[in-house]
């Protein structure tokens, strides 16, 4: 009944799943790895359990260090999708899920870096309590060794009187730490939702903080601070017998030289960093590209459209560019999802004045004033992409029910004009025979760009006699006292007040069981594809529709939920 969104979830599920496993996996072998390797017998008598509590959170920290730039990779996330076999049907959704898995991923890497930095404290306090008058009999021992020529020490803190966090901090491993350490809490607090939406500008900036934690993790380890014994030692000093007889050393038992593990971690990043500057090579190579601005307009709402050109541009419905304009930042790239159908001579991008650059890139075109610029004196822009998943499923069904939310309408600003030129103008077939679109809004001025598109729909549907094709319904969900004079006096037009469609517009929200009743009733025995990009709160309420209005018949009416992430 749900069986292609239950397959997806499935899916999601298991992928999880194997990542928690590994992790659990890799933590747990190298816990008791290092609890039972005869090397570090006598560091586990200074340290105690949190040598292994701090070396298995190092090995599970790399791993996720290994994955964080894979699912923000998008040239190899496009190939994949694109030209791999493996990655067709739900596994190819899977693709689109990439930003969850990099922010799953960075709760990995943020939970087990609080385990090695709190491990490590102790250990440094083990250290220190090593050198204490207090300490005595085999740790007094070991923490004496390196005191005198020929010998190695194993405990970094030399003296009790030495100040543990200066000391620390005179080292490649403190050092670099430290600055792990402040780069995450940068990237991660400034990662928070609220903050992207305040402030995108911010959240760019900071997560670029990225090349600083990843340089300091691959030389984190070079100071080899914590050690085990040499595997030449080994064989001269048999820990088991001489642990015991510390009175025989230098006699009976040699000893023991010590020794610090290379560092790995450089070993885990190293394919996924060339991985990614290979990304940002590419990157670099479209920024040189030619972008042809070919029309700007400026819509009331406060937001810019701008048609663009450049050689070789392949684009699907749903899909994203990355923007930049160098004369407001040479670094930031802001995603805006495309506008126009793969079947126009040209792309456009919608982009509303909600920050620093967006309004930076509105007073650089004029829109600001009205009054738009000549193209000659339009500033230059550069583009990357397109990403991301194509609409393409919705004509996968008989009927298709269209469902967004706010901002979440962009996308399907293509995919009405690609559903247009495939099955209305087009002189194949199409499976696609009807449409329900709804979008709901707190704001009217919101309603007045897109408003363009749909009466340019209503009025060629119309003209080829397919006013059927086309259903829609517009919710305003917030207005004033006047806004609402306004609309009563003005109810009996032909023409809504709001959008200037035919359709009036709707006022609240919709009663979502009156809608699939009648699309249900309306269609008894076809599949829908039900497509929503919007709020967390209104998938799960849509998600629940589908599965209520599914018929247990295999012959009746089934909802298919899909939701975009863009």
């Amino acid at each position: 009944m749900m069986g292609c969104w239950i397959l997806n979830e499935s899916l999601s599920i298991i992928l999880v799943l194997s990542w928690l496993g590994v992790n659990l996996y890799l933590f747990i072998d190298t816990f008791y790895w290092y609890e039972e390797e005869e090397s570090f017998l006598y560091t586990r008598v200074m340290l105690g359990s949190t040598l292994a509590w701090a070396r298995a959170s190092a090995v599970c920290l790399n791993f996720n260090c290994m994955l964080i730039l894979l699912p923000v990779s998008r040239n190899l996330i496009s190939f994949l999708r694109g030209t791999s076999t493996c990655f067709r049907g739900p596994w190819r959704r899977q693709l689109d899920k990439n930003l969850k898995f990099h922010k799953l991923v960075a709760y990995g890497i943020v939970i087990n870096a609080t385990i090695h930095i709190a491990a490590h404290l102790f250990n440094l306090e083990h250290y220190h309590w090593s050198q204490s008058p207090e300490a005595e009999g085999l740790v007094a021992a070991l923490s004496k060794l390196g005191d005198t020529p020929n010998e190695t020490y194993l405990n970094p803190i030399r003296t009790f009187h030495t100040n543990t966090i200066t000391e620390l901090l005179t080292t490649i491993a403190g050092i670099t730490g430290l600055l792990i350490s402040l780069a995450l809490i940068l990237i991660m607090t400034s990662s928070t939702e609220f903050i992207r939406q305040v402030s995108y500008e911010l959240f760019w900036y900071t997560h670029h903080v990225f090349i600083i934690f990843f340089i300091s993790l691959a030389i984190h380890g070079a100071g080899r601070i914590v050690r085990g014994q040499t595997p030449e030692s080994l064989l001269l000093h048999n820990v088991s017998f001489c642990r015991d007889h510390l009175e025989e050393w230098q006699a009976r038992c040699p000893v023991p030289q010590f020794s610090g593990k290379e560092p790995s971690a450089w070993k885990w990043v190293l394919g996924p960093v060339v991985l990614y500057a290979c990304e940002r090579i590419i990157r670099f190579w479209r920024f040189q590209q030619e972008v042809i601005i070919t029309k700007v307009v400026s819509h009331p709402s406060g937001v810019l459209e701008l048609c663009m050109k450049k050689r070789d541009f392949k684009m699907a419905p749903g899909q994203y560019v990355l923007i930049q304009c160098p004369s407001i930042s040479t670094l930031e790239w802001h995603p805006f999802t495309l506008t126009s159908a793969p079947q126009e001579d040209f792309f456009s991008v919608h982009i509303r004045a909600a920050g620093d650059w967006t309004e930076a890139l509105c007073k650089a075109f004029g829109a600001e004033g009205q009054s738009l610029k000549e193209p000659w004196k339009l500033p230059r822009l550069a583009v990357d992409g397109p990403f991301g998943a194509a609409l393409t499923d919705v004509f996968h069904y008989p009927v298709s029910m269209c469902i967004a939310a706010g901002i979440g309408v962009t996308p399907f600003a293509a995919l009405l004009k690609s559903i247009w030129y495939q099955c209305c103008e087009a002189q194949t077939q199409c499976k696609l025979n009807k449409v329900y679109f709804y979008w709901i809004c707190r704001d009217s001025g919101a309603f007045e760009w897109f408003a363009d598109l749909l009466l340019s729909l209503e009025t060629k549907m119309s003209e080829q006699g397919k006013a059927h094709f086309l259903s829609y319904h517009i919710f305003l969900t917030g207005w004033d006292e006047n806004q609402a004079f306004h609309i009563a006096l003005h109810w009996d037009e032909n023409a809504d007040v709001i959008t200037g469609l035919r359709q009036k517009t709707f006022y609240g929200r919709p009663n979502w069981n009156h809608e699939f009743q009648q699309v249900a009733f309306s269609h008894p025995s076809s599949n829908i594809g039900v497509f929503f990009c919007g709020p967390k709160a209104l998938s799960k309420i849509l998600q629940r529709m589908c599965r209520l209005y599914s018929s247990a018949d295999p012959r009746g009416v089934h909802f298919y939920y899909n939701r975009e992430s863009f």
